[in-house]
């Protein structure tokens, strides 16, 4: 099991200590680093300036959202940034949900998430192959696109750029089993967004048997820490606000997954609170149980026995979100 630094996106303005945090977790051996993006920073521009100031660690979106490109755009994007790392990056995609699309990118909401997923991934694959150029007749992408309003002058067409690899790594952050199914068929790797690692039956049977080589890249909090409870807190601020603010009340897909996770009447109490307006009560209505199955917080002791129990299943490179390097140094350590 590989580790990787997963960085997030930033709050307020940007964090001055990414650069310096992955050029750290290079240092002790991590596999990977990854940004991600919501409504404020984008993925692609730090993870660019981490490119220039490091040389060995592999680049990752975790995850770039498909609502906010075209998957040509993203292929270019890929493309560009392989080419000036010397090969070194893995696209990891999100379709997020209806209130981001659609409140954030302007763009209604796919009413069949899985075919627009799938044309998505068609038209990546196509760029980066560079074999012909990019054509599809898809419900979601057209290439060209032959719209009511098209000119009907657009014409295939294939990139300028030769990427620098056709088999350019693509992992899809997929939650629902239907979706998991899906990624293990198109794609190259899974993001999962919460991992227990002793319910890999949550996902269904999609994990019975993974293609060779597939990954699977869960994100995991951790700190070393003597207090445990304490040490949850961070992991129980994030979970109050994606589970209750992250989506409406009628559709939120990550309160789903705690739901298939065996919370529901949880998940549904911390929808309830954040959406009222009282978020120290959501925050504090997580259970602790969850906080902690889906993290590595405690003792060094405690997360080496847990640690091993994550080694167990299929997860081939855990994602580490800390920004404490001696909780870094310590997840390399034990995992060597």
């Amino acid at each position: 099991m590989r580790l990787g630094l997963a960085l997030g996106y930033w709050g307020r303005g940007p964090s001055p200590d990414h650069v310096a945090l992955a050029q750290e977790a290079e240092r002790l051996g991590y596999d990977s680093v990854w940004t991600a993006e919501s409504w404020g920073s984008d993925a692609f521009t730090p993870l660019t300036w981490i490119a220039a100031h490091t040389s060995r660690i592999r680049l990752g979106t975790a995850v770039a959202q498909m609502a906010a490109r075209s998957p040509a755009t993203t292929a270019m994007h890929a493309l560009t940034l392989d080419h000036l790392s010397g090969g070194r990056v893995m696209l990891g995609l999100g379709l997020s949900g209806p209130q981001v699309v659609e409140g954030w990118y302007g763009r209604p909401f796919p009413a069949s998430p899985l075919t627009a997923t799938r044309e998505y991934v068609d038209v990546l694959r196509q760029v980066l192959r560079r074999e012909a150029p990019v054509e599809l007749a898809g419900r979601f992408h057209s290439h060209p696109y032959r719209g009511p309003d098209a000119t009907g002058l657009g014409k295939p067409l294939k990139p300028i750029t030769h990427p620098l690899r056709a088999d350019l790594p693509i992992l899809l952050g997929a939650e629902g089993p239907k979706n998991v199914a899906q990624t293990t068929r198109i794609a190259d790797g899974w993001l999962p967004l919460y991992w227990a690692p002793t319910r890999p039956e949550v996902y269904g049977p999609a994990l019975a048997e993974l293609p060779e080589g597939f990954l699977v890249a869960p994100m995991a909090r951790a700190r070393v820490c003597d207090d445990v409870a304490e040490g949850l807190l961070p992991v129980k601020a994030m979970l109050g606000f994606y589970i209750g603010g992250m989506g409406h009340a009628a559709r939120n897909f990550h309160a789903d997954l705690m739901a298939r996770m065996g919370y529901e009447a949880e998940a549904r109490r911390i929808q309830e609170l954040f959406l009222s307006g009282r978020r120290e009560e959501a925050v504090l209505a997580v259970p602790d149980a969850f906080a902690d199955e889906i993290s590595l917080v405690g003792p060094r002791e405690r997360i080496a026995e847990r640690l091993e129990v994550w080694r167990k299943g299929p997860v081939t490179d855990l994602l580490v979100l800390s920004p404490d390097p001696h909780t870094l140094r310590v997840l390399a350590e034990l995992n060597s």
